[in-house]
């Protein structure tokens, strides 16, 4: 018996335990300390487990728990850190949390989902069998630098990862370069030409240039900022054929997106063998999450049925879309964090017909981003076209009054927006004024969240957010 191994584990268990209690989480410090006590825990008890990541800027929860819904459906016990904490000290955590004091586990699998600023860092410890990667964005730059040195940290801890498997997001010029002249397997997820008709703004500020020569990217077809069809017409570089392909948006509405995809190419050079499937969320970018672990799926060998089934019943992620009614009314969370994520969430605001308020929670803390000169960079200007069905604006949080300016520069009535620095205040305001089948949206920044969050639990009892 490995005592050392041993004795962490229980030390770990115990302060995970008391954290719960006292309602603090429990998901990074006990791995903090575990990893003080015991720097190679995280190689020792994670060696009999099948690994699966999940990294990228955009849609990591998401796509993570989808993937775990599916893995469900087909009956495949696994671990994973539903909480989000996906730094080192999270994933160790999540490990000993599943084992026992000699540390077995009766899972198979872990499920991760891991930092895109740390997957350099985890890799030292433990490296993916499978590593999905959902796309690259602006997000952070005063705590993660600009985007290429985000992709360098990934592509760092792909070469330290020797036998993974890699799903990668064939729209994302950045992401597809992670394989680019390389022999291992990869599947390419993603959209096909007049899959949709976005008439959103959809110009390219993250990836203009090509990797290899500088030439400017052309494109054929885009989804939504540099994702699409892209090409260098100077090195050939472009986007490769994608083995499962959303080939058309039937609906797209607040409530949920129906889509026509297909996996692998076809039968032949005219027939494509397809199917349809209901995405138990809203969203563009909400079906590139659906994508990519349907991806990951497929090259597991489930079945079609299986992965369509899990598409249509998930559960959405704590802040991701989540949905609480309280007195006929109605309050949604959706986490924001950089302009691309934020944007795609005012498009899905576009889709609601019914009257409602909008909640905007802007805090500048080190897990929100220090610098939220970003908010200049995201098209509140197509709040226009809907402000006669947005009873009020609310500007709240660390930097509510920088949320307020920038909400007034975008043209929306001053009448309208509304500064609540507290927010129990806020939402006592906002649910009073709101008429019974209303809706209340709250869109913060991450620290934003969990205090907003840690606020209707206490008051309506929500799921914790590591369970």
């Amino acid at each position: 018996m490995n005592l050392r191994l041993t004795f962490t584990i229980i030390i770990t268990k115990l302060l995970i335990f008391i954290l719960r209690v006292l309602k603090h989480g429990g998901t990074s410090l006990p791995g903090k300390v575990a990893h003080k006590i015991y720097p190679d825990i995280i190689k020792v008890i994670s060696k009999d487990f099948k690994i699966i990541m999940v990294t990228g800027t955009n849609g990591k929860t998401t796509t993570t728990r989808i993937i775990g819904k599916i893995l469900e459906n087909n009956g495949v016990t696994y671990i994973t850190n539903k909480s989000g904490a996906n730094l080192v000290s999270g994933v160790i955590t999540t490990f000993i949390n599943s084992v026992d004091i000699t540390g077995k586990s009766q899972a198979s699998t872990a499920l991760l989902e891991v930092d895109e600023a740390a997957f350099n860092v985890v890799t030292d410890y433990v490296q993916p069998d499978i590593l999905v990667v959902t796309n690259f964005f602006r997000d952070q730059l005063d705590r993660f630098g600009e985007i290429y040195s985000t992709l360098n940290n990934v592509r760092s801890g792909i070469e330290k990862s020797p036998n993974a498997k890699l799903v990668l997001n064939a729209d994302d010029s950045l992401c597809v370069s992670l394989a680019h002249n390389s022999k291992r397997e990869v599947v390419y997820y993603g959209f096909a030409q007049g899959a949709c008709n976005s008439s959103e703004n959809v110009e390219n500020s993250d990836a203009v240039y090509c990797l290899y020569c500088k030439n400017r990217y052309e494109y054929s077809y885009k989804v939504y900022g540099h994702l699409g069809a892209f090409s260098c017409p100077n090195c050939s570089y472009s986007r490769p054929s994608s083995q499962l392909t959303c080939l058309k948006v039937d609906d797209l509405n607040s409530s949920y997106s129906d889509i026509v995809f297909s996996l692998d190419s076809a039968n032949d050079d005219n027939e494509r063998v397809s199917f349809k499937a209901r995405i138990n969320l809203p969203g563009l970018y909400n079906i590139y999450n659906a994508l990519a672990a349907a991806s990951l799926c497929h090259l597991l060998g489930f079945s079609v049925n299986s992965i369509i089934k899990a598409m249509e019943s998930f559960e959405c992620c704590f802040g991701r879309m989540e949905t609480l009614m309280t007195h006929g009314k109605t309050i949604k969370i959706i986490l924001v964090k950089n302009p691309t994520g934020f944007n795609q969430v005012l498009t899905y605001l576009l889709t609601e017909k019914q009257k409602a308020q909008i909640a905007f929670i802007i805090n500048d803390k080190p897990g929100d981003g220090t610098d939220i000169s970003w908010l200049w960079d995201v098209d509140f200007e197509k709040l226009e076209k809907i402000q006669e069905n947005i009873s009020v604006f609310y500007a709240s949080g660390i930097r509510g009054e920088d949320m307020a300016v920038r909400l007034k520069y975008a043209g929306i009535y001053s009448d309208k927006i509304t500064l609540i620095k507290d927010y129990e205040e806020l939402l006592n305001k906002a649910l009073e004024d709101a008429q019974e089948g209303k809706i209340l949206y709250i869109l913060p920044t991450y620290t934003a969240m969990l205090d907003i969050r840690k606020l209707l639990n206490k008051k309506y009892g929500l799921k914790e957010f590591w369970k």
